[in-house]
């Protein structure tokens, strides 16, 4: 398609997911209605809930329109990462990922789902275990500038944790200040950003 459009174009691939990237509206609605034709050709069609398209500019490139739904730049999710525009250290405008909400939800629901069915364990097993949640959870979403959302993490897991320890029996007994003296002897990971952009970049 490259041949016929007239700005530049990117693809950004990895397995079945996708985001393009075309320097004009132009030949991004062109190339959006010849898609599914190309795909229905080997068997394939393009999810109706993921595809779409959005105009994601610097917010500096242009003037904001003087009516309609208000413009300025959207964002957009992959792989799991909210991508958006924000400022850089230096002040320049940078495209910047966060964990999607989508995912927080479900990893959130999924260690509640943990917690509420190993709630009479012992303690120290049940750290362990979410101790290596959140090691997991980072590995993965532990990227430059998402560290406030790592972090938002651990503050709703330890809810959670509080939560199901409080319903260990018919007398509730966590109470916050026994739930912090727990954490003094247990504490949950602090956030790590494991892939730093700044760590590897070279001098």
């Amino acid at each position: 398609m490259r041949p016929r459009l007239r700005g530049r174009a990117a693809l950004v691939r990895y397995a079945d997911d996708f985001v393009m990237v075309f320097e004009t509206e132009e030949d991004a609605r062109r190339v959006a209605e010849v898609l599914p034709k190309r795909f229905g050709k080997y068997g394939l069609r393009l999810h109706p809930e993921k595809t779409r398209l959005v105009r994601f500019e610097r917010p500096d490139s242009r003037p904001p329109p003087s009516g309609g739904d208000g413009g300025g730049p959207s964002s957009f999710d992959l792989l799991g990462f909210t991508h958006f525009w924000g400022k850089s250290r230096k002040g320049s405008w940078v495209v910047k990922r966060k964990t999607a909400k989508d995912r927080v939800s479900r990893v959130l629901r999924h260690i509640s789902i943990w917690c509420g069915l190993n709630r009479h364990r012992p303690i120290e097993e049940q750290h362990i275990a979410l101790v290596r949640k959140l090691r997991g959870h980072d590995a993965y979403y532990g990227i430059t500038g998402n560290a406030r959302a790592l972090a938002v993490m651990r503050q709703w897991v330890r809810r959670i944790w509080q939560k199901w320890l409080n319903r260990r029996s018919w007398k509730a007994g966590m109470t916050w200040t026994h739930m912090n003296r727990l954490l003094g002897a247990f504490p949950l990971p602090p956030a790590r950003v494991v892939h730093s952009i700044y760590r590897t970049a070279k001098p």
